[in-house]
């Protein structure tokens, strides 16, 4: 006979073993940062080839955006408090890799100082540089170059979006 609620240790017992069971995702997050001029701050990850956002993967049980809060700390020593969702895209299994859910989230304008003084802060990066919206788009390969456009365009309409796989959802 199946559990029910009316024994609480029973059910939560239950519970447990179907969460068990149940399907487990991977969840990136990653933060669009400008500097006065309306420059994106583009970060060159030591682990991957390539430009990046800054931002990274969420730990056990984390909200994606405390990820992003917790990967800008650490990758560049800045606290952000604010943050608004732009994108979230499911992507498929691809390579050794299952599925996941990345986030974009708009970090807000740096001031002047705090874009002068921007530094990596750990060993996950080799560089940042500040570029163009334009020179972004180019720079971000592949389904971060599409998410990148997509949150740019979340910008333009002041609205989320949407994607699978790269792709808006229709």
């Amino acid at each position: 006979m199946r559990p029910t609620p009316a024994d609480p240790a029973a059910w939560n017992a239950y519970l447990a073993e179907g969460n068990a069971t149940q399907a487990r995702k991977r969840v990136a997050a990653d933060v669009i940062l400008r500097d006065p001029d309306g420059h994106i701050l583009l970060v060159n990850p030591t682990y991957k080839p390539g430009w990046d956002l800054p931002g990274g993967m969420s730990e056990a049980n984390e909200a994606p955006d405390d990820t992003a809060r917790r990967e800008i700390k650490e990758e560049l020593g800045l606290d952000i408090i604010r943050l608004h969702l732009l994108v979230i895209d499911w992507v498929p299994p691809h390579g050794p890799w299952d599925d996941q859910i990345a986030f974009i989230f708009d970090g807000g304008t740096l001031t002047h100082d705090q874009a002068a003084a921007i530094r990596p802060h750990d060993e996950e990066l080799s560089e940042l540089r500040f570029t163009t919206p334009a020179q972004a788009g180019i720079a971000l390969e592949g389904r971060l170059g599409q998410r990148f456009e997509a949150a740019l365009q979340a910008v333009a309409k002041g609205a989320p979006r949407y994607l699978r796989d790269g792709a808006p959802f229709v």
